[in-house]
């Protein structure tokens, strides 16, 4: 699988690149570049895929992502239909890798800025306190300019430098294998997913997407994301019905099949093969 190259405008500049969004849905393909990116979702929800990881992210996801990482965004469906009033908000931050260590040569600023630009090449997510305190700070830093906008950056860093509040996103072997060919097969593919997981996929209908034999297509998807094609869908629906178990509202029969699959004893499987637990040992544990 491809991702796509995206040039930021901040090669070989010393600066900072603040984007506000806000739109109906996030529609930037699975791309890197080669800056730094620090996301906020102020408003919104759906899936998120970092590298070799996919996960659901909401209001207030907050994540950290090192120069040349593969990611995209997904809006869930609903917001790809008419009249439903969501709307996507978000705050961007792009800077050069090596901005903050041209500030200053202080070993004390330098060796946790140093740490964080080399954890962040696997993307960190930020949450708790972390996430609520730079939240604050990043839904105001684009009405800064000048020496404000400057200070409200470093003191974002300052906070994540710092911070135990994180996850790691990329498994630790995860190495970028893509390039700029093929850019379109695998953002059809990941929207396909991400739009279908729910129901029955037949593996000859995502080969049909990069026009490839079902065989064809799973050495190739293995051989860049580093995982099998079923593996991953896996992933992607047993990340859903995480979701779905915080609300007592729907039965594990219920998330079961609203996560894809076609009987409990599959569901069940598969969720503890991938989380080490059950669906009910899970639900137990957000009590």
């Amino acid at each position: 699988m491809k991702a796509q190259y995206i040039d930021v405008g901040l090669a070989g500049a010393k600066t900072i690149q603040i984007k506000k969004v806000d739109q109906h849905y996030l529609d930037t393909p699975f791309h890197f570049h080669q800056s730094c990116e620090l996301v906020l979702i102020e408003t919104s929800y759906g899936k998120r895929i970092v590298g070799d990881r996919v996960d659901n992210f909401e209001v207030g996801d907050l994540v950290l992502m090192g120069p040349n990482l593969p990611h995209i965004w997904q809006n869930d469906d609903a917001f790809h239909r008419e009249k439903t009033g969501l709307r996507v908000k978000s705050t961007v931050v792009y800077f050069p890798p090596d901005f903050l260590l041209n500030l200053t040569d202080e070993q004390a600023v330098l060796h946790p800025v140093q740490d964080l630009i080399k954890r962040a090449a696997r993307g960190i997510h930020f949450y708790g306190n972390t996430s609520r305190t730079v939240a604050d700070v990043l839904m105001s830093i684009s009405e800064e300019s000048g020496f404000k906008k400057i200070i409200q950056f470093l003191q974002v860093m300052e906070i994540l430098s710092s911070s135990k509040e994180y996850d790691f996103l990329a498994s630790v072997s995860y190495r970028n294998l893509y390039d700029e060919k093929d850019t379109g097969r695998i953002h059809k593919v990941y929207q396909f997913l991400i739009q279908n997981f729910h129901r029955d996929i037949d593996l000859q209908e995502v080969a049909d997407l990069c026009n490839m034999t079902p065989n064809a297509f799973c050495r190739f998807f293995k051989s860049r994301t580093q995982k099998s094609f079923t593996r991953f869908l896996n992933e992607l629906r047993i990340g859903h019905s995480c979701k779905l178990l915080q609300d007592e509202k729907y039965s594990i029969a219920d998330v079961c099949f609203e996560s894809g699959y076609n009987n409990m004893t599959n569901f069940n499987k598969f969720f503890k093969t991938i989380l080490k637990t059950t669906p009910s040992e899970y639900r137990k544990k957000l009590k």
